[in-house]
């Protein structure tokens, strides 16, 4: 199946087999010196039609998958997205009531939204990323805080405002950016927004849902890059009625962003690790997660309205988006993720304890840059989390 279009919209014809998707844009009027005029988009895919209830992966599912714990996390995960989603409470509400979560409320203190912007402007793709991001991040990790930080609009300055207001508070130990955009000179300029006052803090971006190509700020230095895997899992159920999660197969999935930066050059930790063929030169990603839509997360999202909350809210939700998110509260669990851990326990003797290698599955048609492979490869990167700690 084709993910790809050339429209910043598609949708697809509403059938059970169908998607519609949000692909990153290349704008191609874009000056590589002015930050104003990028604009992001986020690799998100969902299914067509909604339902009832969750038909999707759940957060126990994923949690076998990776061998995650069921509880755990500290500090406060930072979800940098654009535009207002006026129900992201009530969003988050129904997942964790629906998953049997704690509950992650503004009046609990669990849930903070700060908008960038003081005109209330929505989008709908940007809601449903903000959905999946919220969500998902506290699945993982529900005892961290969640930050939702609402950039007033998509272009490239009010993106790294938003960046730079979750980065100035030294509570915030990961931040998701399930978003990006074309490379472009200027990036380069860029690489102090992507520190903070939190000597633990990680960074995280989804490397793109188009196939083969790079895209920032999944290519900025100081950003752990997150590609995608199709994953798909095997349950079973004993005479007792208890269920059993098991990996039945992780590969690449087809439309995992990857390959080398046209601008950054290659950082220290892939220049030690040897990175085969990058040309000293960054390459993307650095990990990989569930990305693939087919076997998408469940995701609930009700329509941008104060009285719009209905009983069939939940979607079918996959890309690289997916993972970013995740792997945020997977450093919120341990506090241990870092590009310096990763690449060191990817050449340790003993990486599967760590990592899941994907060795199979392309992204593209560009041979070695398109096709999965042991140790790293561009579209897997080192591989899919076995673990909370690194």
């Amino acid at each position: 199946m084709n993910y790809k279009t050339n429209i910043p919209y598609f949708v697809a014809t509403m059938t059970a087999t169908a998607i519609f998707a949000i692909p990153l844009t290349t704008n191609a009027s874009l000056v590589p010196t002015d930050l104003d005029t990028f604009q992001a988009r986020p690799p998100i895919h969902a299914l067509a039609g909604t339902s009832f209830v969750p038909q999707g992966i759940s957060p126990s599912d994923v949690k076998a998958a990776y061998h995650l714990p069921t509880t755990g996390g500290s500090g406060t995960i930072a979800i940098i997205s654009a535009f207002h989603h006026s129900q992201i409470e009530n969003d988050l509400a129904a997942f964790d009531t629906a998953f049997a979560l704690p509950q992650c409320t503004i009046q609990n203190k669990c849930l903070e939204i700060h908008n960038m912007s003081t005109v209330n402007r929505t989008d709908s793709g940007w809601d449903e990323e903000t959905a999946l991001d919220t969500e998902w991040s506290h699945a993982i990790a529900p005892k961290a805080k969640i930050l939702v930080v609402e950039a007033a609009s998509d272009n490239g300055t009010s993106l790294l405002k938003a960046l730079d207001f979750a980065t100035s508070r030294a509570d915030v130990i990961a931040i998701s950016m399930s978003w990006g955009g074309t490379e472009f000179p200027g990036e380069t300029k860029l690489e102090s927004h992507f520190s903070g006052k939190n000597k633990k803090l990680a960074f995280f971006a989804s490397s793109g849902d188009d196939g083969a190509g790079v895209s920032w700020p999944a290519s900025a230095l100081n950003v752990i890059s997150v590609g995608g895997t199709q994953l798909i899992l095997n349950k079973t159920k004993s005479k007792s009625g208890k269920i059993s999660v098991a990996v039945a197969s992780e590969k690449a999935w087809t439309g995992s962003g990857g390959g080398v930066s046209a601008y950054e050059p290659a950082p220290a930790y892939q220049s030690d690790y040897a990175v085969p063929r990058s040309g000293n030169m960054r390459a993307i990603p650095d990990v990989s997660y569930a990305a693939d839509p087919m076997y998408g997360f469940s995701v609930y999202h009700s329509a941008n309205s104060s009285n719009a909350s209905g009983p069939k809210s939940w979607y079918v939700i996959g890309g690289t988006s997916a993972g970013a998110p995740q792997w945020a509260a997977i450093h919120a669990l341990g506090k241990s993720v870092s590009l310096d851990a990763l690449y060191r326990d990817k050449a340790a003797a003993n990486n599967s304890s760590f990592f899941r290698d994907i060795i199979s599955g392309k992204n593209g048609t560009c041979a070695y840059y398109c096709t999965a492979r042991k140790r790293y490869d561009y579209v897997t990167g080192l591989g899919s989390p076995v673990t909370w700690k690194f």
